[in-house]
């Protein structure tokens, strides 16, 4: 049966410049503490949590990954509502601010599945791909 209902538009979330270029100067630094320093200047900066999340899966730290990505999640969500998302809808891949919300979600879900939380696991793997299919394809592939 197909949906007569149109689809919500895209959630574009704003750009955070500042951040941004906290983020990039931690990438270059390439040490941990760099991360958690813009993470904690920027608490709402999804990007930041996410690039910690990351390196903490990498590393084999699967409870850390949890927590840092679930921050990030939550801190997207609150960015989102406020951009005018309303639960559901398009959260493309392509704009670079929308990045860091669709990398925690991605991170989340890997960690959940490492820690054995399989429900969770698939949950936020699927609502991903409900974001945007692109970003669960990117994001698998790196």
């Amino acid at each position: 049966m197909q949906n007569l209902m149109p689809e919500p538009p895209a959630t574009l979330l704003p750009a955070y410049d500042e951040a941004h270029a906290a983020l990039a100067a931690a990438e270059n630094d390439g040490g941990d503490e760099a991360f958690a320093e813009v993470a904690a200047r920027y608490p709402t900066y999804s990007a930041a949590w996410g690039a910690l999340a990351a390196r903490a899966l990498a590393a084999g730290q699967a409870v850390p990954a949890y927590a840092y990505s679930r921050t990030g999640y939550h801190r997207g969500l609150d960015q989102l509502r406020r951009s005018g998302w309303k639960g559901h809808g398009p959260v493309p891949w392509s704009h670079e601010p929308n990045q860091g919300f669709l990398r925690c979600l991605y991170v989340l879900s890997r960690a959940a599945d490492e820690i054995g939380e399989a429900d969770e696991a698939a949950r936020c793997a699927q609502f991903l791909r409900d974001c945007d299919p692109a970003a669960a394809d990117a994001l698998s592939s790196n």
